[in-house]
């Protein structure tokens, strides 16, 4: 049977250079296996629907051509961003300087590639390309080896998922904890003096060397601090909002797609949904089917607009038109909205629109007397992805 999804198990895969995720995963002892890609793919852009067998979609020649050379630019402007101080890259002010929709309107030629440009910015930020600096994007990009890699499957971040799932990962660990982890211990405020650091939660203190804040900045900018933390680090936080994404996954009674020679991914630029993946478990699991669906951006801020059932019946409707009518029956339905939560506020990371970070990146790792950051934003790799 189908076992019962929990949202903490929607951070579904790991990649080839994802080593300290895959080394957790060893050490553990947990099951990896392959995410299903085998079949075409489905693209939808224009309103026309086509499929599609390689990474690059198949698109009229020139706007082919034309999303070749943009990937191709895209990963060798990123090379050139270095990943401990992306500040210091040699047109860091005048990248940060613009969004990668001016970036796009001024270097992409084809409506068909500017239309797959969004999705893509989309699918890794999940945020549209009007809130995104280009510097930023072209750090990610490099953190997480290129376009190409953080787009696919075989070779790219979405190669391998977990049987157990990835919320397995953090129980595991947590147990080796004993009763040294508190959890419902919402922190509201730290409080350094010359000799140690005080932390008041909503059920109690806690008192020690160091404080390592390894959340979102965003979060870490609603702790009061006392002493205050500097004004950089102060104005950084003001400036990182969380992306906004909403994983639906539609449960079936088997694959039905495969069986017409379909992987279960998906590309479209129009509607509630952008990209899908088969999320059916692994042989031998069951003969459940599954899809994935991301509502990202703007095309989220829309479904917040209706109700369960409407937002239920848009995304339902959205695969319909991917897969077909069977696509319309699914046994049950599952809506996960990161921003929704109050603890997260939104997924996958904390973004940064033009001026950011060329101005205020060095606070993001600097350590604020015994305070120290942490968490996927402070990664030189991998910055977004649980190996961040």
């Amino acid at each position: 049977s189908f076992p019962t999804r929990r949202s903490s198990d929607l951070a579904q895969w790991i990649g080839p250079g994802q080593e300290h995720m895959a080394a957790l995963v060893k050490e553990l002892a947990l099951t990896p296996f392959p995410q299903h890609c085998a079949g075409t793919k489905v693209l939808s852009v224009g309103g026309r629907r086509s499929t599609y067998k390689r990474d690059i979609p198949s698109l009229p020649l020139l706007g082919l051509l034309d999303l070749d050379r943009t990937i191709k630019k895209l990963e060798a402007m990123a090379r050139t961003v270095p990943l401990a101080d992306p500040g210091q890259a040699p047109r860091a002010r005048e990248w940060d300087a613009m969004t990668v929709e001016t970036w796009k309107r001024k270097s992409v030629l084809t409506a068909d590639a500017r239309a797959l440009v969004d999705v893509a910015v989309q699918s890794i930020f999940s945020a549209e390309p009007a809130e995104v600096s280009l510097l930023h994007c072209l750090w990610v990009l490099h953190a997480g080896g290129g376009l190409m890699k953080l787009s696919t499957i075989q070779g790219g971040a979405q190669q391998t998922r977990l049987r157990e799932g990835f919320q397995t990962v953090a129980e595991r660990l947590a147990e080796e904890l004993g009763g040294q982890l508190r959890l419902s211990a919402a922190v509201r405020a730290v409080v350094q003096s010359d000799d140690s650091v005080t932390v008041h939660h909503c059920r109690g203190t806690v008192r020690g060397q160091r404080v390592i804040l390894a959340i979102p900045p965003t979060l870490a900018g609603r702790i009061e601090y006392e002493p205050a933390l500097p004004v950089a680090r102060d104005q950084l936080t003001q400036r990182m909002p969380m992306g906004s994404v909403c994983k639906c996954v539609a449960v079936y009674e088997r694959p039905f797609w495969r069986e017409r020679g379909l992987s279960g991914e998906a590309v479209c630029d129009r509607g509630p949904v952008r990209i899908t993946f088969d999320d059916s478990p692994p042989a031998g699991d069951g003969e459940h089917g599954a899809l994935v669906a991301f509502v990202l951006a703007d095309g989220l801020r829309e479904l917040r607009e209706l109700d369960v059932g409407g937002r239920r019946k848009a995304v339902i409707s959205a695969l319909v038109q991917l897969f077909g009518p069977q696509a319309g029956e699914p046994l049950d339905f599952i809506e996960q909205d990161w921003g929704a939560e109050r603890w997260s506020r939104g997924c996958y990371f904390g973004l940064m629109p033009p001026g950011t970070l060329s101005r205020y990146g060095a606070a993001l790792r600097t350590p604020c007397g015994r305070l120290h950051f942490a968490g996927t934003e402070t990664a030189e790799r991998w910055m977004g992805y649980m190996d961040g």
